[in-house]
């Protein structure tokens, strides 16, 4: 009988991560240390860490460096391995920058099956490799728990480094992938998922930011973050604080994966994802009419999610036909009341 790589964890993907608001707690008592090599630091709780290698007079030059990985969302371990990768690459485009090398991470028991290890080290490679990146090593940890991802570094030009915290009043917000991995993943744990549904939620996840990155260069875009463990709200939160901006969204313009609906009716939810709604509510303001699987869903942990883009209007027109994947979700204002506000 084939593992089931989903029974013997506790959240799957990015819903086990670890909750926002314990992060946040102890990330305040790291001290920070400023360097002027350093153009992005965790300091803005961005995707990734930007550093500037341009010498002087040489070509403007600086590195992306990222690292992402977590327990099986799916049963496959050959998908697995490549959701994984395609989560961790996933970093290095919401900053604009292109991956260029990885080092894999590993938590593996001793005693598994040993084919289901060389099927996840062969998925993440593939999609590594279909990035154009290469793997230059990694690290193993003899652990019950299946755990893995990886260690990204891409090259961005710093002129061209977009993070979460210049979001402006007037911008359009763009979305590119729709929501509900973390409730159908909760689905398959609880035996009652359907394949279809299942299958567009995996082909979605394995799907790269890559085009969606390009696409985005190819404007002037003025911030972005990848949607993923902290939901859409969660990251919303990080770019409307970021930028002290309100993002307003509307939750009838917000797309969601087949079936997701009708799962989060059900209460499919990850412990993620009331751990999200716990941290960020506070900072919502939401329309009571939205119906309550729909708010629940817009906390919903997403694995290898899409990127949150806010830019300004024509930029945003051009961007929709470059990559029609695609959708406008709200508009950035001035700080109001809330950093976020959702209506039906």
């Amino acid at each position: 009988m084939a593992t089931k790589l989903t029974a013997n964890v506790k959240a799957g993907g990015c819903a086990s991560k670890l909750s926002p608001k314990i992060l946040d707690r102890a990330l305040k008592s790291v001290p920070h240390v400023s360097n002027e090599k350093v153009l992005v630091g965790y300091n803005t709780a961005d995707d990734a860490g930007v550093y500037d290698l341009t010498e002087a007079g040489g070509r403007p030059l600086a590195m992306v460096q990222t690292v992402d990985f977590f327990t099986p969302i799916v049963d496959d371990p050959y998908t697995f391995g490549g959701i994984a990768a395609a989560n961790a690459l996933s970093d290095v485009y919401a900053m604009g920058g292109k991956p260029v090398t990885a080092l894999s991470l590993v938590v593996f028991p001793a005693k598994g099956e040993i084919n289901d290890l060389e099927a996840i080290l062969r998925g993440g490679a593939d999609k590594i490799h279909e990035a154009d990146c290469v793997i230059l090593g990694g690290h193993s940890i003899s652990e019950e728990e299946v755990k893995f991802g990886y260690a990204v570094t891409g090259l961005v030009d710093p002129r061209r480094v977009l993070t979460n915290a210049n979001a402006r009043p007037g911008d359009v917000l763009l979305f590119t992938k729709r929501i509900g991995t973390g409730v159908i993943s909760t689905a398959l744990k609880k035996g009652i998922v359907e394949q279809d549904h299942m299958d567009a939620s995996i082909g979605q996840m394995l799907t790269l930011n890559r085009s969606a990155c390009e696409a985005m260069l190819s404007v002037q875009a003025n911030a972005c973050t990848d949607v993923t463990g902290f939901g859409l709200l969660g990251h919303a939160r990080e770019m409307a604080l970021g930028s002290n901006v309100t993002l307003e969204i509307t939750a009838s313009s917000v797309r969601f994966l087949p079936g997701a609906i009708e799962y989060s009716k059900a209460g499919a939810h990850a412990g993620g994802l009331n751990n999200n709604r716990d941290f960020v509510e506070s900072c919502v303001r939401m329309a009571p009419e939205i119906p309550d699987e729909i708010q629940s869903l817009l906390y919903d942990p997403q694995t290898s999610g899409g990127l949150l883009i806010s830019l300004p209007a024509g930029e945003a027109e051009q961007l929709l036909s470059k990559y029609p994947d695609a959708y406008v979700i709200g508009r950035v204002s001035q700080r109001g009341i809330k950093p976020i506000e959702v209506r039906a």
